[in-house]
């Protein structure tokens, strides 16, 4: 089963420097853990901060041994100048000319089997979501799509993995395994 934790450095406490020391020193033992992706999500940062912070996200996985990928939210350009091994791509993104960048690993968000089909085409990794409700602070903010959506995107992604995401926990990992997902994504799953 693929893990794919996705970074938020802002769940830590302390100034920005302790929180990028937090995440820095997350990512080295979810590597050591064999995690086999980490998605760097520091969408806030600008592309000098973020570039700085995937070598030294890039630096921990290569010290521990590990052979965890990391992936930059962003463009595929980002990714290359900060030697990245990938790039995450949202919906939004999915039109980047990704033949000029070989190499690296692509994985896309869906959301619908539309998104599902047209990543297919493209990506190495799929993350559909939302799997199941997202609360924040015992609110839901999103619905889930359910896991019957989720063998759907399964079954329209070809060779390509999908792996669930939104509000996947370790005691429903084994029903979006049964749903066809080749594994989970998600930011607390891996806290």
């Amino acid at each position: 089963m693929l893990r794919y934790a996705i970074t938020d450095r802002q769940m830590f406490p302390g100034d920005e420097r302790s929180r990028e020391d937090a995440l820095i020193t997350q990512v080295a033992r979810l590597s050591s853990e064999g995690v086999d992706y980490v998605q760097m999500r520091e969408k806030d940062l600008g592309e000098a901060a973020q570039a700085d912070l995937a070598r030294a996200l890039m630096q921990a996985i290569r010290d521990g041994g590990g052979e965890t990928k990391l992936l930059l939210n962003g463009t595929a350009a980002l990714a290359q100048w900060a030697g990245a091994d990938g790039v995450h791509l949202s919906t939004t993104m999915f039109s980047q000319n990704l033949q000029s960048h070989h190499g690296l690993l692509v994985s896309a968000s869906c959301h619908t089997i539309s998104d599902v089909r047209r990543a297919a085409e493209f990506a190495d990794l799929i993350l559909f979501a939302p799997v199941f409700e997202k609360r924040v602070g015992g609110e839901v903010v999103t619905e889930g799509v359910g896991l019957d959506a989720l063998r759907e995107a399964c079954a329209n992604a070809g060779d390509v993995p999908v792996l669930a995401l939104g509000g996947v926990t370790a005691a429903n990992t084994q029903a979006c395994v049964d749903a066809g997902a080749a594994g989970v994504a998600g930011i607390r799953l891996f806290v």
